[in-house]
């Protein structure tokens, strides 16, 4: 087994924290789940009961135990949880790794999710020294575009069904950000 990885909290625009998953955190497990379209394109669980909610988060845990990647809670300054952005490292003996979030409903529309996407994208790139990061986003998903974009990351090519989301291979767009190009 490759060693567990640190989750570390980090400081994002906008006064945003990320921090690793807490049981806490399971009310915003909840609030996805009812969400139409993130349960589709992650582990989110529905239909929703506490159980999956609590084996969710565990399956955040579970990522950083065995190397998969980093997950991290997006929280407002005032303490809400309101998301999640995920460093996975399934590639990264290719030299690179993805990224993904969502941000539940109620806190859509502040950028959020491009500042949690542009801190986690930064610490990638210059803390630990990934050479490439990529995004994969629907292209009717204009909001998830802005944020890609927002972030810093350039589209770089729609690929024909690039993606499984639900029962159906999907067209992704695929956005990059590489280490000469970090945001700052």
């Amino acid at each position: 087994m490759e060693q567990p990885l640190d989750v570390p909290e980090l400081v994002a625009d906008g006064g945003l924290i990320l921090r690793p998953w807490r049981l806490s955190d399971v009310p915003l497990v909840r609030e996805a789940a009812e969400d139409d379209y993130i349960p589709l394109i992650t582990t989110v669980p529905a239909p929703w009961s506490e159980e999956a909610g609590a084996a969710f988060v565990e399956r955040q845990w579970s990522r950083a135990t065995t190397g998969a990647g980093y997950p991290f809670v997006i929280v407002t300054s005032d303490g809400r949880p309101v998301g999640q952005v995920g460093l996975w490292l399934k590639d990264l003996d290719e030299g690179r790794a993805s990224l993904g979030y969502w941000v539940v409903r109620s806190a859509r529309g502040q950028g959020a999710a491009a500042a949690a996407v542009g801190a986690v994208a930064r610490w990638a790139l210059r803390g630990l020294r990934i050479p490439r990061l990529e995004l994969w986003v629907e292209p009717w998903n204009t909001a998830s575009v802005r944020t890609a974009e927002r972030a810093g990351f350039r589209r770089e090519g729609l690929v024909s069904r690039g993606r499984q989301v639900g029962d159906e291979q999907r067209d992704m767009f695929l956005y990059a950000l590489g280490m000469a190009a970090a945001p700052r």
